[in-house]
This record gives structure tokens, C-alpha cells and sequence, in this order.
């Protein structure tokens, strides 16, 4: 593999793209719009500079035992100051290269792996997938990062199905270096063990799965967690940080939900709880957490990347 296109900018979508520019691939991001590709590229700026700041940092603590995160240099203890100038060369190269279009034509030429990485509406998924079909050329595999969905609810939509599965990644790539790799009872074993090489290529750890399974590993996990402490707040037993501040003093854990929600992005948020029947009833919990996000989101509030979620940050 060597041409990757992710579809979609959004807050993974653009980290997937930035961190596989960054190790040396070529990458394209669709988008549906040219309103889509002017909120794309401040997320792409805001990666340039946390990826350069890091370095930079590192360059100027070598010896001192400061390590950088495992997506960055696995075995950052060994580098030199010519090693970090490379990443550096790296991150301007994947800064510079990285080709916005809304052309699905553009997007498909000689492309090894599309990766979509849009809203969790499984409606826009299946035309998305519909419309794009007939631009896939006969080696392109297809892989969805859906975080809740699985491959075989829209393998149908594709020609190729047996080239369809699922990568998810997990929020801050370059942090949290995981790759979960799940494919459907089609999906043929060349395209898994690509997938899986592309994961460890861009230098993440792939996991993999053996059955499908809503919410892959992490997320089986994590959504049950962040439900909870949204559904403390919905019921007012108590405010965001109050919340976060005894889940990070009672486990150790760096981040309370509502932090994890801020980095995640309210908009993801809402999607996961919209696809809920129950949200449909603004006296449920489910309806009161829509609700609570709704606000947020009108106000301009849908998280880290924007600058203010659950808390403010500095952009």
C-alpha cells in the first residue's frame, strides 16, 4: 500500500490522515463540500502543531529520559537529534501533501485503501458507499473506522464486499497508537492482513478481531463508561467536573467521560445517542443527554478541537 484516502475530516478523520501522511504514505481526504474542506483544514493545522511542538520539545530534552508517544517513535529512547530533525522533515512533508478534494473520481485513482471515517449515521454511510462503488478500482480495499457499526451492515453496498472491513482508532493517534482490525464473515484474508500491515506501517498496534462485534473492543467499553457519566449529569447529581474529578481520583485514570467526550467531539456523541430509539423522548435519559448535547453544539461548544467543550481549551 501506498495511496490511502480517509473520507471524512472530521476529528479522526483528519488525525487518520495527518498520522499516515506523516509516516510516508500519499493521502487524500474526501469531503462532501467546500464548506467541508474549510473545516478540515484547521484540524489538520492544529495536528501540524501539536506534532511539531512535540518534537521540538523532545529535540530539546534528549538525554534527559523524556520519551515521545509511541505514535510518533516507538523507541523514541534511542533517538538521536537527526532522528527528530527526520520526523520533523516528516511532519512538514505530511502537512504540505495532504490533498483535500470532493471529487470521488479524485479520490479513487490508484488508491490502495479508502478509509471512511464519517458521521455515525449509518443512513449517510450506505450513500456514501452506494456512490462511491463505482469509482473503486478492482485493488482498492474499503475499511470503515465506524466506531459502533459493523462491516457486514453495509458490505452490500459494494461490489467487492469480500475487500470491505472494519480499522478503528482509537482518539489522539499518535498517542494511543491502536488499530482494532475487524472483518465481516466475507472478508477475504489478504485484505485483513493488509489492513492489519497498513496498522503497524503507520505505527500503530493492530488488534484483531475474530468476530464482529458493535463497539469493537475499546469502545464495548468505553461507550457503557461515558453513558454512565452522562447519564449522571442528565438526572443533575452532579456537574461535569465534579463527575470527572471523582472518576480520576477514585481509578488513577488521566481523563474523567466528560473530558474523553470534549476529545471525541460532541457531534460524535450526539450520533451515537441519536441512534437510540429511546433519545426520541425528551423525558428519558436518553432524551435529556441529546438534549444537553443539542445545546452545547448549538452554542458552538463540540469540543477540544473547536476550543470549548464540557471545559474550555486553548486552540
Amino acid at each position: 500500500m501506498k495511496n490511502i484516502t480517509v473520507a471524512g475530516g472530521g476529528v479522526l478523520g483528519s488525525q487518520i490522515a495527518f498520522q499516515t501522511a506523516f509516516c510516508g504514505f500519499n493521502v487524500k481526504i474526501w469531503l462532501r463540500s467546500e464548506e467541508s474542506i474549510g473545516r478540515t483544514k484547521p484540524k489538520l493545522d492544529r495536528l501540524y502543531n501539536i506534532y511539531k511542538h512535540t518534537l521540538n520539545e523532545a529535540k530539546k530534552s534528549l538525554g534527559s529520559g523524556v520519551s515521545l508517544p509511541r505514535g510518533l517513535a516507538p523507541d523514541s529512547g534511542l533517538l538521536t537529534e537527526s532522528d527528530i530533525d527526520k520526523l520533523l522533515e516528516a511532519t512538514e512533508k505530511a502537512y504540505k501533501e495532504i490533498v483535500l478534494t470532493t471529487s470521488f473520481e479524485e479520490a479513487c485513482k490508484d488508491t490502495d485503501l479508502i478509509i471512511e471515517s464519517m458521521a455515525e449515521n449509518p443512513e449517510a454511510k450506505t450513500i456514501f458507499y452506494k456512490a462511491l462503488d463505482p469509482y473503486l478500482e478492482e485493488k482498492t480495499i474499503v475499511a470503515t473506522n465506524s466506531s459502533s457499526m459493523i462491516p457486514s451492515q453495509f458490505r452490500d453496498c459494494l461490489s467487492r464486499p469480500e475487500k470491505y472491513l472494519a480499522i478503528h482508532f482509537a482518539n489522539n493517534i499518535w498517542i494511543s497508537n491502536t488499530a482494532e482490525i475487524m472483518g465481516h464473515d466475507g472478508t477475504d484474508k489478504d485484505s485483513y492482513e493488509a489492513v492489519a500491515k497498513f496498522a503497524s506501517d503507520i505505527k500503530m498496534i493492530p488488534l484483531r478481531l475474530t468476530k464482529e462485534q458493535p463497539g469493537y473492543i475499546l469502545n464495548s467499553m468505553l461507550i457503557p463508561f461515558l453513558n454512565a457519566g452522562q447519564m449522571l449529569l442528565a438526572k443533575e447529581v452532579a456537574d461535569p467536573a465534579t463527575i470527572d474529578l471523582t472518576w480520576k481520583m477514585g481509578t488513577g485514570s488521566p481523563y474523567g467521560p466528560f473530558q474523553i467526550l470534549d476529545i471525541i467531539g460532541l457531534n460524535t456523541a450526539l450520533n451515537v445517542v441519536s441512534n437510540d430509539p429511546l433519545s426520541k423522548d425528551p423525558n428519558t435519559v436518553q432524551g435529556k443527554i441529546k438534549a444537553i448535547l443539542e445545546k452545547y453544539i448549538s452554542e458552538g461548544k463540540t469540543g477540544i478541537n473547536a476550543g470549548e467543550g464540557f471545559y474550555k481549551y486553548n486552540k
